[in-house]
């Protein structure tokens, strides 16, 4: 079990098997960037929206990481193919690197993000 202050990303009806994901602004070692959760062998998982082969966005569409299977996570740049269980690169020019994970859990039906020292919330709560 997660704990430590988190941010709710979503309910967690939100996120079908092998679905789309849910896009959210994250700060990463002090640039704007992106991340997402989506929910795959039952399972919710967690990356920086970042391949490890360039630092490009991955998402075909908005939310859409997927092959057209639900196998594995592709980036639409240059076709790097991660495990969406844990990030691996497992084919394509990311060559043994692997995606950032975030720290996320699933508890009353929500989808909550635990951030990291280098990884926080794009917005401060006031």
């Amino acid at each position: 079990m997660a704990e430590g202050p988190y941010e709710v990303v979503c309910a967690s009806h939100e996120l079908e098997e092998a679905g789309l994901a849910q896009v959210f602004d994250v700060i990463a070692h002090g640039e704007p960037a992106r991340a997402f959760v989506l929910r795959h062998d039952g399972r919710v998982v967690g990356y920086l929206n970042r391949c490890a082969h360039q630092p490009v966005e991955m998402d075909w569409q908005p939310g859409q990481f997927l092959d057209d299977q639900g196998q594995f996570i592709v980036c639409a740049m240059h076709g790097a193919i991660y495990d969406p269980q844990d990030g691996r690169c497992v084919g394509g020019p990311c060559s043994g690197d692997g995606l950032v994970p975030l720290r996320v859990h699933e508890a009353h039906a929500q989808v909550r993000w635990y951030p990291s020292d280098g990884i926080s919330p794009a917005f401060a709560h006031p």
